[in-house]
């Protein structure tokens, strides 16, 4: 910001000062004592002092004039302020000429002035003086007609004309007569300067756009945008400041003693009472605190995060929230109303709240902090020592606060909201304190610590619940108090948000993770554990932690995952964290039947390939059938349990072996794919065949080899054939490509001769 932009900022600030003043003496005066006093006096004959009402209606009108002071702008403002800068130093010429009038009265000396030093003296102090408000007025005026203001001058010139002394009283009388005329004469032709800037307004553009601003986004944009313009909270605690340093000052101004500790203690919250006897004061104290909130806040901020803290400032924490809590507090309590001993005592109450308050916000600041740094694995031993150093703090200072009141105040609901606060904020601190103590362990170890999620959650767990139970403590004696004590209506509707927002949501957020959890666990147990065949046949990572799989979980659409990690993937949300298909309970998948069918059998293309395959035994001999199935149990081996489900793959590789087992099956099922793909794509039959088959793209070596030895089938059966194949190759959309290739792969392969690509294939030769 360039320094003329900061000059115009205080301006903007300190020109409207005077304004808030203005409005908190009309506040403070009492029309009807101040005519009583009058009354008394000697001035109850003086007939400016004979209408009460008259004086009433300048009272509001003094309202207006305030407020229209605030509104201006500033460049009105400034001309404004230079218009009575002008008066005052008309006032001072005035003064100076009275003054030199009734020192040459006292003299008595007629004669010449430069043959009396004393006279001399007189004269040239009163010319210089006379002289400086001249200038001064035609400076600030902006014009060179400097005889405007030199009225005051008219006596000092007749002075050195040896006019008499009753003759230049009677002059210096013109002169006064003469300056209020041009006075006068000044306001009379800027009477209908507001109206005149009414007028502009309302022809210029700024108009147009105040009324589209409030018929496009409401009076509240355009109370906003009043709110920025006049800088509102800087001005109000400008005008508190400036109050709080009068009132200390005129303390001090008038005592001579020393002042102990508990009495500076006691003046500054008498201080502040005093400053809090009119809503402007008050208005002052709130934004305030708000800004010494700000201030503490940001400080903390710094001091965990150094400069990094003010390039991604979050909106939150600006110190709105304990000014607020402030002004509700103080308007509950009718703080304004009070005495200024009980008004200070009521005040020591608040600030108490409003402290708790800022710690609580401390507290927000530096938990996400503190954790970040726990998990992060950073080695700035500075870093944990400005962390761990303000926890500490947030822990030992609530908890010495809370001792306190305890210790010197009597027990009211009241005090029992701010020992809750302080206890809560004792106990998340420690709370985050274990949590971080928990990862640096775990970073220390060389293995990482089992079911950390499971420590974590109970560490959290445990302090919210010490949470609901204070809050519960603190809505019972609230409900108690206003039963048997004294009743009213802010008490009861802040107990009544109390009860909402810390006991109820407080107990129902509980209670849904903690059914999340119970919901996640009985999930896991429900799935079915991956066996070492599978995660070989699998190959493959975690999708969640990107780490080696030794041991896995199956889910209902067939892929692998660690169960500690689904586990907190399910805290999260009921899906699956690859396709995002909903994980059925246990309850569910119990009465989903056929668990042993693989997942790709559910899909449409599973039930063509089972419809297929279903044609095709019941063409076959009852013997081939049985040897068919001898083979397929055989295949299943001791390893696999009885009801475990496999991924969409291995469901798909028993699906394909359960009609390729005969010898004779192979040779018809790699000449009826060959027919197929060269009909389908006779330019891309031997690719294909070689990426499905995994051997060396040589469809005539194929043929050959496969087929050695071996009687061709009737042009029926090859037609029979080619539909039972073309339904087993169909890729099914719901399992992956590399599935759909490995069901491929070992349909044709049993009972055919060793090729050497085989040798380069991953799926095992036990297959």
């Amino acid at each position: 910001m360039a320094v003329k932009d900061r000059v115009e900022a205080v301006l903007n600030v300190g020109l409207r000062v005077p304004s808030i003043m203005l409005l908190d003496v009309l506040y403070r005066w009492d029309v009807s004592s101040f005519f009583q006093k009058i009354q008394r006096s000697s001035l109850s004959n003086n007939p400016l002092f004979q209408y009460k009402y008259l004086a009433l209606y300048l009272h509001y009108v003094g309202y207006i004039l305030s407020l229209v002071l605030l509104t201006l702008p500033r460049q009105h403002l400034v001309k404004l302020y230079l218009y009575v800068l002008t008066a005052l130093l008309l006032f001072a010429g005035h003064q100076v000429s009275r003054d030199y009038v009734r020192s040459e009265l006292e003299s008595g000396y007629e004669g010449p002035v430069y043959l009396e030093p004393l006279s001399m003296n007189r004269f040239t102090t009163a010319l210089i003086g006379q002289l400086v408000v001249c200038t001064l007025c035609s400076c600030v005026m902006q014009t060179k007609r400097i005889w405007l203001f030199s009225a005051h001058l008219l006596p000092l010139v007749a002075r050195l004309c040896l006019v008499p002394l009753e003759t230049i009283v009677f002059i210096n009388k013109f002169s006064m007569i003469f300056t209020g005329l041009e006075v006068i004469y000044f306001l009379a032709s800027n009477l209908l300067v507001p109206y005149n800037l009414a007028k502009t307004a309302y022809r210029e553009d700024v108009f147009i756009v105040t009324i589209y601003v409030v018929e496009v986004y409401g009076l509240l944009a355009l109370g906003m945008s009043l709110w920025n313009q006049l800088v509102l909270p800087v001005l109000f605690m400008c005008f508190w400041l400036l109050l709080f340093a009068l009132q200390i000052y005129s303390y001090f101004s008038t005592r001579d003693q020393p002042t102990s500790r508990e009495r500076l203690l006691f003046l500054f919250l008498t201080s502040i009472a005093e400053c809090c006897s009119t809503p402007y004061s008050l208005l002052g104290l709130v934004f305030t605190v708000s800004f010494i909130a700000l201030g503490v806040l940001t400080l903390c901020k710094f001091y965990l995060q150094g400069y990094r803290a003010f390039m991604n400032d979050n909106t939150m924490h600006r110190g709105m929230t304990e000014g607020i809590t402030l002004l509700i507090l103080a308007v509950q309590t009718g703080l304004i109303e009070l005495q200024v001993i009980h008004r200070a005592f009521l005040l020591s109450i608040i600030l108490f709240i409003v402290v708790a308050s800022i710690l609580q916000s401390m507290l927000e600041i530096a938990d996400p902090i503190v954790l970040a740094l726990g998990a992060s694995r950073d080695k700035s031993l500075w870093k944990h020592f400005r962390a761990v150093s303000l926890c500490l703090f947030l822990l030992i200072f609530p908890a010495y606060m809370a001792y306190m009141i305890c210790q010197f105040f009597h027990m009211d609901f009241w005090l029992l909201i701010i020992i809750s606060s302080s206890i809560l904020t004792s106990l998340q601190v420690l709370g985050t304190l274990l949590i971080y103590v928990l990862f640096m362990v775990e970073e220390f170890r060389k293995a990482p610590v089992e079911n950390m999620d499971e420590v974590i959650y109970c560490v959290n767990g445990t302090y919210r619940l010490l949470e609901f139970l204070v809050a519960v403590c603190v809505v019972c004696y609230g409900v108690s108090e206003t039963v048997f004590g004294e009743w009213s209506v802010m008490g009861s509707t802040i107990i009544l948000v109390h009860s909402y927002y810390n006991v109820w949501l407080r107990a129902q957020l509980g209670w849904q993770s903690f059914l999340l959890r119970r919901d996640a666990v009985n999930k896991i147990k429900s799935l079915p554990t991956a066996s070492n065949t599978q995660l070989e046949q699998y190959n493959d990572i975690c999708a969640i932690c990107y780490q080696d799989m030794n041991t896995a979980v199956i889910t209902p659409c067939s892929h692998f995952f660690h169960a500690g990690c689904l586990k907190k993937w399910l805290y999260v949300q009921e899906t699956c964290p690859l396709c995002h298909s909903q994980l059925k309970s246990q309850s569910t998948a119990a009465s989903v039947p056929n668990q042993d069918a693989p997942a790709a059998n559910q899909s449409p293309a599973g039930q063509e390939e089972a419809t297929a395959r279903k044609q095709r035994d019941e063409a076959l001999p009852d013997d081939r059938k049985m040897e068919g199935t001898q083979e397929q149990e055989q295949e299943k081996g001791p390893d696999t349990p009885a009801g475990e489900t496999s991924s969409s793959s291995t469901g798909v590789l028993t699906a394909s072996q359960d009609h390729v087992k005969t010898p004779s099956s192979s040779p018809f099922l790699i000449d009826s794919l060959q027919n197929q793909s060269a009909t389908d794509h006779p330019s891309t039959s031997s690719s294909f065949l070689s990426d499905t088959l995994d051997i060396p793209p040589s469809p005539s070596t194929l043929s050959q080899t496969s087929l050695a030895g071996i009687s061709h089938p009737s042009p029926s059966q090859q037609q029979t054939q080619a539909e039972i194949t073309h339904g087993e190759l169909e890729p099914d959309p719901s399992c992956p490509v590399d599935s759909q290739e490995s069901s491929y792969v070992l349909s044709s392969q049993p009972d055919q001769p060793t090729y050497p690509s085989e040798e380069q294939s991953p799926l095992p030769n036990s297959l």
